[in-house]
């Protein structure tokens, strides 16, 4: 028998208040063989979801299923058992480990991302089992409403009443938030246990965000010789300049300072590799690339300084500098350059939630990073100006806030 599992989870604070879903159909008719979901106390977003795949992948072996097609919106979770991504944080590990236990007991099990919109069944499970573990189902049937199926859930402790789960950076249905004032630190209150009991998560910082945020370390390569010469430089592959290198291992010795660093992530190109690797020295690590980091293809503009550029196309020059589809000639436009960084950036905040990444990249990667931060328009690629080796810093919460700390420092360099 071939079956669907659809598996979801989520926590309301992250960690925090958190509970799974799973939901197993029949391959073929779509129809709902089984349903799973419980509350299992405080947890981060990634100990859900594993837990709703664990739930999932038990009731489809108990239905006798021989293949199984697992459907979930946690990229992490799907990519870590499809074996493209390693699973370092130490809590994950056995989850994933019992995963594989499980699934090596079915003839066939495949992994597939799905957005949220197409998991509501096994999301809404997940909502109502930490309701359950809240109290605030039992609060509904003591009132006389019809409440939520039982979940089985575990432990106490809620955030609000009925509200969606926030997380992986997408707000579910209004998770409470404190007014928050600009000396709020992130803490948890928990009061006495059992019926309508609660884990009031207060806001991180004024702006009400929840959660441990990631916090990205946004550094842009150093010196070249078309940087010098102010010439477009996209998918060239100049090296650094003497002093480049220089520039490099000064930000480096910065980010050698920080409290730990979970990630050196650079774009390929030469110019930011050799900085990265300059920076994976410093903090004791490793770089790695990401194609979703590389500079604007400037097409034919690639090598010419902006009057060039202006003279040899200048209709299309103009229409470029104010309209962010307009591609430049057999290159890319700012639109497509924000949706990679954006796919790019959602996988950063899955692989390394709550953790610091360096981010080594370029000019309009860095400044994308930055409008998604600030939740501004395009406008912001041609008023915000980013020195060599300058260092900017934006902060991305599990419940979609962001906050941006730092812009354009080069207080390193001297």
């Amino acid at each position: 028998m071939k079956v669907v599992v659809e598996a979801d989870g989520g926590s309301r604070g992250n960690p925090g208040p958190a509970g799974y879903g799973a939901v197993v159909r029949d391959a073929s008719t779509g129809r709902v063989l089984a349903e799973r979901s419980a509350g299992i106390g405080v947890a981060t977003n990634n100990v859900a979801e594993y837990q709703g795949l664990l739930a999932g992948l038990r009731a489809a072996a108990e239905l006798g299923a021989s293949a199984v097609s697992v459907r979930m919106d946690s990229k992490l979770v799907v990519e870590q058992m499809s074996g493209r991504w390693q699973v370092k944080h130490p809590s994950m590990q056995p989850l994933a480990r019992e995963a594989r236990a499980l699934a090596g007991a079915f003839d066939q099990v495949s992994y597939e991302w799905i957005p949220r919109e197409r998991n509501k069944d096994a999301d809404r499970l997940a909502n109502e089992a930490m309701d359950e573990q809240a109290g605030v189902v039992r609060a509904r049937r003591d009132a006389g409403e019809s409440g939520a199926r039982e979940s089985g859930a575990v432990g106490s402790g809620a955030v609000g009443s009925g509200a969606g789960a926030r997380r992986g950076g997408q707000s579910g249905g209004g998770a409470a938030r404190g007014a928050g004032g600009p000396g709020d630190v992130a803490r948890r209150e928990a009061v006495e246990p059992g019926v309508g009991s609660a884990v009031r998560v207060a806001p991180s910082s004024w702006s009400g965000a929840l959660g441990e945020p990631t916090r990205l370390y946004l550094l842009r390569h150093g010196q070249t010789e078309l940087s010098v010469a102010r010439r477009y430089s996209g998918r060239g592959n100049p090296p650094l300049t003497e002093v480049g290198r220089r520039q490099a291992e000064a930000a480096a010795a910065r980010l050698a300072k920080l409290d730990g660093v979970a990630a050196v992530v650079s774009s390929p190109l030469d110019r930011a590799w050799r900085t990265a690797l300059a920076v994976a020295g410093a903090v004791g690590g490793e770089a790695t690339a990401h194609e979703g980091l590389v500079e604007t293809d400037f097409g034919a503009w690639e090598g010419l300084t902006f009057a060039e550029a202006a003279a040899r196309d200048p209709e299309v020059h103009r229409r470029w500098l104010g309209d962010p589809s307009v591609p430049t000639p057999g290159g890319e436009s700012f639109d497509e350059v924000h949706r990679r960084v954006r796919a790019a950036l959602d996988e950063l905040l899955a692989r390394h939630a709550g953790g610091n990444v360096v981010v080594v990249s370029h000019v309009t990667p860095i400044k994308t990073l930055l409008r998604l931060g600030l939740d501004v328009g395009p406008s912001l690629l041609f008023r915000l100006h980013l020195d060599l080796a300058s260092l900017s810093v934006a902060e991305f919460y599990p419940d979609g806030h962001a906050s941006v700390r730092l812009v354009n420092d080069t207080s390193h360099l001297g």
